[in-house]
């Protein structure tokens, strides 16, 4: 695979192997991009800005139509590359891109209904018979920075409200999963003009400062570490920030849930991409009345879940990105074990496979909860009561999304209002997403939402027109 900079592919010398993290083979390779590569790409966005602006939101609407109907038909060859380059299970990596396809439709349709409003201004004094009213205009150069987790459904949440409100963007994915990634948008650049998508892979040290810092960006979206978050903000300078940074959700369980419905939820929200997503349950806060059904219920589940090959369609654990990965969890899970918490399955490590794990008597103080651990772990902290359920929910620098399963209005409405999250989920994991939904979190999860008519907000800029 290539990198795009202004419509033309740009190949290099010096390569990056991209590995298969099931056999740690290498499936191909990426050009090492430089920052000269960054400035270049960030100019080409920049000369594209007219030629985008000057486009009617019709036009722009049907090209984003188009990349839809084009990439359909190829919904399964890029599952297979996403399972390839992440070892997410090959039919995860279908819910993926079908998500991925009603991302673009979302973003074709909010691309003619980017609407300013009327302001009325004979409201404030020496405002009668002025007439107001406000337009909704691009930002101009977008850098977008993604992930290796959801390498084609995230970088569409950025890219495909970028080019909806008109703006030219330059787009650097994971280095650890790029592939799918750069098809996805030597596919979009067909359809649009030279320099309004660019494509670069490299060294975030370089590639990413150059986004970052360039003076002709005006809008950054990123999703990552909460480290590069805050040396993205310190660098920025007077750009608009759209910053995902993780979470360390919390899955709480009152005693008067419904048990089978929860564990189900946990499983699912534990497990998903072997644990490699921001809003996976990273900590079950279980009340003690049921904790023992719940907690055989989980195991029993739990058990019951086949690790192995993420191409075979019935695996529903596949490896982490790298063996790196999985040494970071098994080392976090045996420091758990080390201070007290009792190990009820899994916790087992081969290469980069990590074996789905459930622990109980975890304290709240430990680096697996008090940290975001990107892995299949299932963290069970015990609470008297609601009152200590809702403030050991709070203990966290994260604030992403939670989830609560209650049967009790009372106690929704009080989860609602106590809990410091981005969404708060009533009998739902905080796993879930839908991709208009606004999504972003409070914190140090980040700042800015996405979901399309989110992130479009976030990327127009507001002009007052007054007529007196």
């Amino acid at each position: 695979m290539k990198m795009l900079i202004n419509g033309k592919s740009i190949d290099k010398t010096e390569k990056i192997e991209v590995r298969n993290p099931t056999n740690n083979l290498i499936i191909d390779e990426v050009p090492l991009g430089s920052r000269e590569d960054a400035k270049e790409a960030v100019f080409a966005a920049n000369r594209a800005k007219k030629v985008m602006r000057d486009m009617s939101s019709r036009k722009i609407s049907r090209i984003l139509y188009d990349i839809h109907q084009e990439l359909s038909p190829s919904l399964d060859e890029f599952a297979e590359l996403i399972t390839r380059e992440t070892g997410k299970p090959i039919r995860d990596s279908k819910e993926e891109m079908r998500r991925s396809l009603q991302t673009i439709l979302l973003s074709a349709e909010e691309s003619k209904r980017i609407y300013g409003e009327t302001i009325p201004m004979d409201a404030g004094i020496g405002g009668k018979n002025v007439l107001g009213f406000t337009v909704k205009l691009p930002v101009g150069v977008v850098s977008a920075i993604t992930p290796f987790n959801y390498p084609v459904n995230l970088a569409i949440h950025k890219i495909a409200p970028a080019l909806a409100c008109k703006n030219t963007v330059v787009f650097k994915p994971s280095q650890k999963a790029p592939l799918a990634a750069l098809k996805l948008a030597e596919l979009m650049d067909v359809h649009l003009p030279p320099g309004a998508l660019n494509a670069l892979t490299g060294d975030g040290r370089i590639i990413g400062d150059e986004m970052v810092s360039n003076s002709l960006v005006n809008k950054i979206s990123f999703t990552g570490s909460v480290a590069t978050g805050v040396s993205i903000s310190k660098k920025a300078g007077m750009k608009k920030l759209t910053l995902e940074l993780g979470g360390n959700d919390p899955l709480v369980v009152l005693d008067d849930a419904d048990i089978d419905k929860a564990v189900t939820a946990t499983v699912r929200g534990s497990y998903l991409n072997a644990g490699q997503v921001c809003i996976a349950v990273k900590r079950i806060i279980l009340q003690q009345g049921i904790a023992d059904d719940f907690i055989a219920k989980l195991v029993t589940e739990t058990k019951k879940l086949t690790m192995g090959d993420p191409l075979n369609p019935e695996t529903d654990i596949g490896p982490l990105i790298n063996e790196k990965a999985a040494i970071k969890v098994e080392k976090v899970v045996e420091e758990a074990l080390n201070e007290g918490a009792e190990l009820l399955c899994g916790g087992k490590r081969d290469g980069a496979f990590y074996e789905p794990t459930v622990l109980d008597q975890v304290s709240p103080s430990m680096k697996l909860v008090q940290e975001e651990t990107f892995g299949p772990v299932s963290p069970i902290i015990q609470v008297k009561d609601v009152e200590e359920a809702f403030k050991v929910a709070n203990d966290t620098d994260y604030g992403l999304q939670a989830g609560v399963f209650t049967e009790s209005i009372d106690r929704a409405k009080k989860a609602v209002r106590m809990i410091e999250a981005g969404s708060v989920l009533i009998n739902k994991q905080p796993t879930f997403r839908t991709d208009n939904m606004p999504f972003g979190g409070f914190k140090m999860s980040g700042m800015g939402k996405e979901g399309v008519k989110y992130a479009v907000e976030d990327m127009t800029r507001t002009k007052l027109v007054v007529i007196g």
